[in-house]
């Protein structure tokens, strides 16, 4: 029976495991997804979240296995304390007497251990970035064309060397404290043995009471000290799963009010910004000052100007990724705040500058431009058609089953111009009413442009349609051309 209970209790344990790590992700990734953008653009924020993953699910499996000792060690102490009790009831002070001090000791040293890991949480984040520069693709080329590899190795080994020296320092003191704490303890439990042998020796208890009462007090000891670890190291990882709950409690600021008013279907009377003015939150100078432009329907605009003038962070605003300080943008007179952030974006296709490359395969990459429809669909096809990426897919060894990119088997590289007309398909599948290009043809060829621009002008008639642009060629095919400078 033995024997079969342990199989069970393995069973059950691996169940156990699988499915609170799995929940724990879960949380973590539905918290990570809905909190607002601008939460990314502090350091703080990236602290709280690596803490978070660290912590939320390792901490959680072992608030399980101490929770787990904890009862079995209690039940078995609680018995034992019931048989020591029979002898004298100074034999539960002394277990107290013993354990006390030292489980005070663990505590301490667990506040410690955990203001150290909030206090180096930037240090580990360091060093997981200079291992990610050494060991993903896209830093392999500037790495050895630049012979980066010894720098960076010797600047992971220094961070990392420090940040185990203050772990091990701060373990060492642990570990001495927890020595003498315990060995203190070793008095008392001596004049618990000495008071057993003691009433033997009078008569008061039999030579097999002795025996009885020694092991008792022995296995109770164990116990009591193995409930003072699995209490310590309980009472440390929920000071670490603390972060976790934390990072769960942020909540976004950006989210549908309780009486989200509809969106226009179609749009009638256009686009207006008005007086916008914005910062982002880890800056003091305003990237927006004080913009105000009008779009109406069916009106083809582009926004001009230099880097960091502010030019994508107006498209942000417009797809309330962020909420300006001041102003506002409103749809046929209605301010964007007022309606469900998630149903606004969905009438409005983007290809960012920065466009994602997804590792998965042609037809996943396309089909995340609308998900509502069906990803067997010949709408892929024509939206992949209509940006030019039909031909690219087309050439690969399984067309649009192709698995795109390096990460897994069997997986096809594309060039950058490649992976921007899948980026464009994508933006073309959602067929919204507005339609923003940004940088749309920075990787594209002057015939791949051209193709992509008529096709582009074919399809976003009666949209509104913005570009971002550096190319006169793309900005002079536009109504109205917005050169923003210094955010104004």
């Amino acid at each position: 029976v033995g024997i079969i209970l342990q199989s069970i209790a393995k069973l059950i344990r691996e169940a156990q495991v699988l499915i609170v790590a799995d929940h724990v992700f879960d949380l973590l990734h539905r918290k990570t997804i809905a909190v607002d953008l601008n939460c990314y653009e502090t350091p703080k924020f990236y602290d709280l979240l690596h803490r978070a993953k660290e912590a939320g699910p390792k901490q959680s499996l072992q608030i399980i296995n101490y929770f787990e000792a904890i009862g079995k060690n209690g039940i078995s102490l609680l018995a034992l304390s019931g048989l020591l009790l029979m002898f004298h009831w100074s034999m539960i002070l002394i277990l107290l007497i013993a354990v006390i001090p030292a489980l005070m000791v663990k505590l301490h040293h667990a506040d410690k251990m955990y203001a150290w890991i909030r206090g180096c949480s930037e240090s580990q984040r360091r060093c997981l970035y200079l291992s990610e520069l050494m060991t993903h693709i896209k830093y392999t080329k500037e790495l050895r064309l630049f012979s980066l590899g010894g720098m960076l190795r010797n600047q992971f080994r220094n961070q990392a060397s420090a940040l185990r020296t203050q772990h091990l320092q701060l373990t060492s003191r642990r570990s001495i404290a927890e020595a003498i704490s315990e060995s203190g303890g070793v008095v008392a439990i001596f004049i618990a043995f000495a008071l057993i042998a003691y009433h033997a020796v009078i008569g008061e208890i039999t030579l097999g009471d002795l025996v009885m009462y020694y092991l008792a007090f022995q296995r109770a000891q164990g116990f009591l000290w193995e409930l003072s670890r699995s209490a310590s190291g309980l009472y440390e990882s929920s000071q670490q799963l603390s972060d976790f709950f934390i990072f769960l409690k942020q909540e976004p600021k950006i989210r549908a009010p309780e009486n989200a008013k509809p969106l226009p279907t179609p749009i009638r009377q256009g686009i207006k910004l008005e007086n916008l003015s914005f910062r982002y939150p880890a800056s003091e100078r305003p990237t927006l000052d004080d913009v105000s432009i009008k779009i109406r329907v069916g009106e083809h605009i582009a926004l001009v100007g230099e880097n960091g003038s502010g030019k994508t962070t107006l498209v942000k605003l417009l797809c309330r990724l962020y909420d300006p300080q001041q102003g506002s943008i409103s749809i046929d007179g209605v301010d964007i705040r007022l309606f469900d952030p998630d149903k606004l974006r969905k009438q409005i296709s983007v290809v960012f500058q920065d466009f994602s490359q997804y590792q998965l395969t042609a037809r996943q990459n396309i089909w995340f431009g609308n998900t509502c429809l069906d990803p067997n669909g010949e709408a892929i096809h024509i939206a992949a058609k209509r940006s030019g990426a039909d031909e690219v897919i087309q050439s690969l060894p399984q067309s649009y089953d192709t698995q795109l990119g390096k990460d897994f088997s069997q997986g096809e590289d594309l060039s950058i111009g490649q992976w921007q007309k899948v980026a464009i398909a994508r933006a073309f599948l959602r067929d919204a009413p507005i339609l923003i290009l940004d940088e749309p043809s920075s990787a594209l060829d002057a015939k791949a442009e051209y193709e992509m621009f008529r096709r582009y002008h074919e399809l976003s008639k009666g949209k509104i349609a913005i570009l971002i642009s550096h190319r006169l060629s793309t900005v002079k095919m536009v109504d109205t051309i917005y050169v923003i400078q210094d955010g104004r």
